[in-house]
């Protein structure tokens, strides 16, 4: 009988780590310290899953060494992630920009599916189980929980970061690195809400506007992305957000000033928008300075737009497509729907498995690799764990 392997964790990269090995005669066990494996799978994409997307290049990626995450999805890429899951009864939908969703918009379809799949391998799921060490030994690994001591022949951790409000996201992989002296950059949060100076905060809180985000570190422009923002009462959040902020947090942990740059009506040039204004003064009946931008932008950020002018003294034109925030930090880690850092990608081989340590694996957001929204995250989690359930098999079946 083939040998076994332990898997710590049951989210997307621990299943998907479990089924490959599975499919190669591996008998596996994954550690879940939830009572329900997947629960991140689940809050997804607002509930619908953006499980990959077509578009994968380089530069969606982040972390200290991009080549290294390149290399790894290239030998699990888009078209076979949505392969597998044709396999396994999902019916993929692309919407705009390659971004790929279960036909039925329900996260729960990838899991139930995922789930499924694992049932028929006869992989083995134990649930709440928290693991407290990881130990090695001539023979293997002794994997330690509150109640049982689990022997495998490779174990692989894939228990995520302490990104998200989902109970049971942990930096456990951190613990479990540093014990076996493999190094650690500090988990940061990355796609994540942004806090800013200020007290625009109270009157806007709500909105949710079409504007473009530019990030300026020292001044200098590190980072922009375009989308529907949310503009809250500590800040500002939503995709475009989410897309910049992880260089925003990286500028500040480096000592360097950061700001948001906000330009609330990025589809019309400013000489433009100028010409528009005057001609809205000539032509509309205004009861109040404030109603020139009626049925322009949302009614609690129009205060907000005619303060910033008159304190700042520039056009109201300059401050709709310039408006600055000083961001003084992200929202918590709970906030964040992953995190940067984790297991350097210098300590390991592109099957995931540790250069110190033979039969050890990370994979997922365990690893210092994180992506942008769009399906990327899920992708990289697919790749790693495809990649240390082939490498487990190759090793341990004969």
């Amino acid at each position: 009988m083939a040998e076994s392997v332990i898997i710590i964790g049951g989210g997307a990269s621990g299943l998907m780590a479990g089924i490959t090995a599975a499919r190669r005669g591996v008998r596996v066990t994954i550690l879940e310290q939830n009572e329900k494996p997947g629960r991140k799978i689940i809050a997804s994409g607002n509930g619908r899953c953006n499980f990959t997307n077509r578009r994968l290049e380089e530069r969606y990626y982040h972390g200290s060494d991009r080549s290294f995450i390149r290399h790894v999805i290239d030998r699990f890429n888009a078209e076979d992630a949505i392969a597998f899951f044709r396999e396994i009864g999902l019916i993929p939908m692309e919407e705009r920009d390659g971004w790929m969703y279960p036909l039925s918009g329900q996260s729960s379809a990838v899991l139930d599916l995922l789930l499924m799949e694992a049932e028929r391998l006869k992989v083995k799921i134990k649930t709440n189980e928290h693991v407290t060490s990881v130990e090695k030994s001539e023979q293997g690994f002794t994997v330690i929980t509150e109640s049982w001591h689990y022997e495998a022949d490779a174990c692989v951790v894939a228990s995520g970061s302490p990104a998200s409000s989902v109970h049971g996201s942990t930096g456990d992989a951190a613990k479990i690195a540093e014990r076996f002296g493999i190094a650690v950059k500090p988990y940061r949060p990355a796609l994540v809400p942004l806090k800013i100076e200020g007290n625009s905060t109270a009157l806007w809180a709500g909105t949710r506007v079409a504007a473009s985000v530019s990030v300026l570190a020292d001044g200098k422009k590190i980072a922009e992305d375009r989308g529907e923002v949310q503009l809250t009462e500590y800040g500002i959040s939503g995709i475009p957000v989410f897309q910049v902020s992880g260089a925003c947090v990286s500028a500040i942990d480096e000592g360097k000033t950061a700001e948001a740059v906000l330009n609330f009506l990025p589809e019309i040039g400013k000489e433009e928008l100028r010409s528009l204004l005057e001609a809205r003064k000539e032509t509309l009946h205004l009861r109040k300075k404030e109603d020139l931008l009626i049925g322009m932008l949302p009614d609690r950020l129009i205060p907000v737009l005619f303060r910033e002018a008159q304190k700042s003294g520039r056009d109201l034109a300059d401050v709709i497509g310039n408006f600055h925030v000083r961001i003084k930090g992200a929202a918590s880690l709970k906030q964040a729907q992953v995190c940067s850092g984790g297991i350097l990608t210098s300590e390991l081989k592109e099957s995931m498995e540790c250069r110190s340590v033979k039969g050890l694996y990370f994979i997922g957001e365990a690893v210092d690799a994180d992506g942008c929204c769009g399906g990327y995250n899920l992708q990289w989690a697919w790749a790693s764990g495809h990649a240390a359930g082939t490498a487990v098999s190759d090793t341990i079946v004969r």
